[in-house]
C-alpha cells in the first residue's frame, strides 16, 4: 500500500501526460502561456504505462485519473487507456480535459475504456470565456461534452471556477444547465496554484458564496455524508434530488485528513500533495534500469513522507513553484 504516516493509503493516482494547454486560463497561467517540458524530459507512452501497471499491480492503486496541462494533447491517450484497461485488477479510469477535441475523440477514448470524464467550464457566456480563458472555443468545449455523454461516458461531471467579478454571478445557470443535460455539476474554490503566483484569497468566491448564491434558486439539502468517503466534494440534493451539485472547498473546507490521492507529473515526478514542495523522481531511476519493485520502493518512501495537511491556511504558506498546469490536477 501506498500509506503515510497518518493512516491514510493512496489508491488515486493522477497522471499528468502533458504540461501544456491550448487555452490560457487567467486563474492558471499567463497570456503568453509557459515554457513547455522539452519532449525528451516527458515520460513515453511506455513509461506512463509502466508507471501505472506499478502502481496497480503492486500499491494497491485503484483508480487512475489522466490530467494535464490539457491531456487530449497527448497523442497517444487512446492507447495509453487502452492498455491502462488490461492493467489486473482493472483500475477505474477518468480524463479531466477541457473538452476541446472531446468531440473527436470521445468514441475512441471509450471503446479504450475510458470510465469517466471531468471537464472544466467556468462559464456559459462567450465573452467571459473569451476574458477567462483568452481563446473563443466555447462551442467546442460544449460539443465536447455533449459527445462524451452520446458515447457513454457517463456520469459527466463539469467542474466550475468562479472568480470575484468575473462570473460569480453564473452559479445558478451552470447548474441549470447542468441539470437540463444531465451532467453532474462541482463548484471548485480557487486555488493558489497559478503560474503568477498571483493568487488573493480575498478574490476567491467561498464554498459558503456559492451555496448562498444557489439557494434562492434551489432547494439544497445535504446528502449522506457517510457517503462522501475520500471524495473532495460535499453533496447537495437539488430540490429534493435526485439530482445533486458538488461543492468543493480545497481552502474554507479542507479535506486533507481523509486524501486518497498521488500525483505523477508529465516528466516522472512523484508528488504526495497537490501543494507538495518537494517531489520525488521515479524517471531518472526508471531510465537508468531500476527494477518494479526498486521504483514501487521509491513511490512509497515519497508517500509515507506526506504532510498532514496542504498549509493554505498557515501563516508561512508557500505556493508550490510548479502551476496547476504542470502538476496535473
Amino acid at each position: 500500500m501506498l500509506a503515510d504516516s497518518y493512516g491514510r493509503v493512496a489508491t488515486d493516482l493522477r497522471i499528468s501526460l502533458t504540461d501544456r494547454c491550448n487555452l490560457r486560463c487567467a486563474y492558471c497561467m499567463p497570456p503568453e502561456g509557459l515554457d513547455w517540458l522539452p519532449n525528451p524530459a516527458r515520460l513515453t507512452d511506455d513509461e506512463v504505462v509502466r508507471l501505472a501497471r506499478i502502481g496497480v499491480e503492486q500499491l494497491g492503486i485503484t483508480e487512475i485519473r489522466y490530467t494535464g496541462g490539457e491531456p487530449l494533447l497527448r497523442r497517444g491517450l487512446p492507447a495509453i487507456v487502452a492498455r491502462t484497461a488490461q492493467l489486473r485488477p482493472r483500475p477505474e479510469i477518468s480524463l479531466t480535459t477541457n473538452a476541446i477535441g472531446l468531440a473527436r475523440l470521445a468514441g475512441p477514448l471509450r471503446a479504450a475504456g475510458l470510465d469517466r470524464v471531468n471537464v472544466s467550464l467556468d462559464t456559459l457566456r462567450p465573452g467571459t470565456f473569451r476574458e477567462l480563458a483568452r481563446r473563443d472555443r466555447l462551442e467546442d468545449v460544449l460539443a465536447g461534452l455533449a459527445a462524451a455523454a452520446a458515447a457513454g461516458i457517463t456520469p459527466v461531471k463539469v467542474n466550475a471556477v468562479l472568480m470575484r467579478g468575473r462570473n460569480d454571478d453564473e452559479a445558478p445557470d451552470l447548474l441549470r444547465y447542468c441539470l437540463n443535460h444531465g451532467y453532474q455539476l462541482r463548484f471548485i474554490e480557487q486555488m493558489p496554484l497559478d503560474a503568477q503566483h498571483g493568487w488573493r484569497r480575498e478574490d476567491m468566491v467561498t464554498a459558503d458564496e456559492i451555496l448562498d448564491s444557489l439557494a434562492p434558486h434551489f432547494g439544497l439539502t445535504p446528502d449522506d455524508p457517510a457517503a462522501r468517503g475520500s471524495a473532495p466534494a460535499e453533496i447537495f440534493l437539488v430540490d429534493g434530488g435526485p439530482a445533486r451539485v458538488g461543492v468543493i472547498g480545497s481552502v474554507t473546507r479542507p479535506f486533507c485528513g481523509t486524501c486518497d490521492r498521488v500525483r505523477l507529473t508529465a516528466d516522472g515526478q512523484i508528488r504526495n500533495c497537490l501543494f507538495a514542495r518537494d517531489e520525488s523522481n521515479l524517471r531518472d531511476p526508471m531510465r537508468h534500469g531500476a527494477s518494479d519493485a526498486e521504483l514501487a520502493a521509491i513511490w512509497r518512501r515519497a508517500v509515507a513522507a506526506k504532510l498532514p495537511g496542504h498549509g493554505i491556511n498557515d501563516p508561512g504558506f508557500l505556493q508550490p513553484a510548479r502551476p496547476m498546469s504542470a502538476i496535473g490536477g
